[in-house]
């Protein structure tokens, strides 16, 4: 399987290139903006077809290279069935599976840091991966005081979803801001500090009370992203 992380420096984000084999058909996931021409780099070197582009939730904190991608390469763009982005050309519901050339990807509706957050399973038979856009992050959790967010639903994404998963899956967040690069299912239920060994309430106490500036970006990317990025 060819698989490539990419990591935008300005918005900590992270991007996944995924396809069964160099010369094959392919997807990405969370895809920025401003991070486009290394993406078409990448396609290109490895001889690939980029079929499908999926953004886990609406951003806050960058725009958004669905658009790009789609204009550039005739790509389909992904989000979730909830999504209010009008761009968007295929809507996932829960459990249906994204196939691209054999590669599979089952969609998993987990809101929380949003209200119409994804989260996508690599090889849901037997799960090696997981791809969880901002609602688990490594030893963190995607804030959840804005766009729909709630802690009670992130509460619920994350202990009745995707940590049902096994332990050995492989986490692959959409941002990181301490160095880290995956984790897994397992570590986060032991090490994560907002959720291991904590109850509901308790969670939802830490959310409510980050008191987190809004992204930067937020007043830009959110009506940028709702266009795929080509506002």
């Amino acid at each position: 399987m060819i698989f490539r992380q990419f990591f935008d420096s300005e918005s900590s984000t992270y991007t996944y290139l995924l396809a069964s084999a160099v010369g094959r058909e392919a997807l990405i996931i969370d895809p920025v903006k401003e991070r486009l021409a290394h993406y078409l780099q990448a396609i290109e070197d490895l001889d690939l077809k980029l079929v499908k582009a999926i953004d886990t939730h609406t951003h806050a904190d960058h725009v958004t290279a669905l658009g790009d991608l789609r204009e550039s390469l005739g790509c389909v763009t992904v989000m979730g069935e909830y999504t209010k982005a009008e761009c968007v050309s295929m809507h996932v519901t829960e459990g249906e599976i994204v196939d691209v050339d054999g590669l599979r990807l089952q969609a998993l509706y987990t809101p929380g840091h949003t209200n119409e957050s994804f989260s996508f399973v690599l090889k849901p038979q037997s799960p090696e991966a997981v791809f969880t856009g901002d609602v688990l992050l490594i030893r963190g959790t995607g804030r959840t005081d804005f766009q729909g967010g709630s802690a009670d639903r992130s509460w619920d994404s994350i202990v009745n979803k995707l940590f049902v998963l096994p332990d050995e899956t492989t986490l692959y967040p959409a941002h990181d801001y301490k160095g880290w690069t995956a984790s897994s299912i397992g570590e986060e239920k032991r090490h994560n500090p907002r959720l291991a060994g904590k109850t509901r309430d308790e969670y939802v106490r830490i959310m409510e009370n980050l008191n987190l500036p809004n992204p930067k970006m937020m007043d830009v990317a959110v009506p940028a992203n709702l266009a795929c990025g080509q506002e």
